[in-house]
């Protein structure tokens, strides 16, 4: 079995949620960590036992005994760290987005497109043991045709404000998972319309949204509709549901630990009780782990990783359609997005 080597560029919150799924990836070794910032750095070095540790990303691309990297810095610099690794002949695994305007992620793509090299993009939720389940029903027929498609999508506060500053908005940020699966179970999106609002007075000031209803109308003629919000008092809130003519699945937002308590509150009324995912890397900490051992599962095998450059552009496209559509509010064509 090969061993790759893995340059690890990025040790934040997710570089180090990345790191601990890598050392227990048994074709995959961190030989290099990348981080500008030392303590972070010499803290993901330590967790993966690499053997070396870079300021400078880029350095740690061509560092000995590379053949991949992990792209998990700040989303401005993912683009030249892509084109930097397709350049030096590694494969790549890259946190979504490319870049946050389309001709700059064609631009990125093109150089791997030219350089031959494997590239993934991190949309983890289809590897989500139910998600995955979920694709495997509609790819067998078992709901015969999809008519309808419902997601929801809540996180329990918003990011901090410099983060809001350069994420690109809610919808290439944050919905944009939601609308990755509406392609992923459904197929291609033909226009799509936008009611929305923000509540908090500071992404309202950034002209940016926290609470919205996005309206899809699908190429092969089902229709859709995804919730989302930067609020929930109860926790990290994920449910998707898929109506066809032969039946419907439903992934429900179950509880953290299957269990359901009955008992009565302090007013003797009957209640029940579970508890509740707190956040994304709570509830999906097993998709983590799943996308980056069918990613180097991909090198092993000499397959193509997926979701590809394709979904990294034409998801891209999608959250940029529906931006413009909360933006001047008014239908918008996909084919507008180019």
């Amino acid at each position: 079995m090969k061993v790759f080597g893995v340059a690890l560029l990025g040790c934040g919150r997710m570089g180090i949620e990345h790191a601990r799924t890598l050392i227990g990836i048994a074709n995959a070794r961190v030989v290099a960590v990348a981080d500008p910032f030392e303590p972070a750095r010499l803290a993901a070095k330590a967790l993966t036992r690499a053997d070396l540790d870079f300021a400078n990303p880029e350095d740690a691309i061509t560092a000995p005994g590379v053949d991949a990297v992990l792209i998990v810095t700040p989303t401005p610099t993912h683009a030249p760290l892509i084109e930097a690794a397709a350049r030096a002949g590694k494969a790549i695994f890259c946190e979504k987005p490319v870049a946050l305007e389309l001709n700059r992620t064609k631009a990125a793509l093109e150089v791997v497109t030219k350089a031959g090299v494997p590239f993934q993009i991190g949309f983890n939720r289809r590897f989500d043991p139910p998600f995955a389940l979920a694709k495997q029903k509609l790819e067998h027929g078992e709901l015969g045709t999809i008519r309808q498609f419902r997601a929801v999508g809540r996180d329990p506060a918003p990011p901090s404000l410099e983060y809001l500053k350069i994420s690109g908005g809610q919808f290439i940020d944050q919905a944009v998972h939601d609308l990755d699966i509406a392609r992923f179970f459904v197929g291609e999106v033909e226009e799509v319309m936008v009611w929305g609002t923000a509540h908090n007075p500071d992404i309202a000031a950034l002209g940016d949204s926290d609470t919205t209803t996005t309206m899809l109308k699908f190429k092969n003629g089902a229709v859709g509709v995804i919730e989302n919000s930067r609020t929930s008092a109860y926790g990290y809130d994920v449910t998707t549901e898929i109506f066809g003519t032969n039946g419907k699945i439903c992934l429900d937002a179950t509880p953290k630990t299957p269990l359901w308590q009955y008992g009565q509150n302090t007013n003797g009324v009957g209640m029940l009780h579970a508890d509740h995912y707190d956040f994304f890397m709570d509830r999906f900490a097993q998709a983590y782990k799943l996308e980056l051992e069918a990613f180097f599962k991909s090198l092993e095998t000499g397959t193509n990783p997926n979701p590809s450059a394709s979904d990294a552009l034409e998801s891209l496209r999608l959250a940029l359609a529906v931006t413009l559509s909360y933006k001047e509010k008014r239908v918008v064509k996909l084919e507008e997005i180019v």
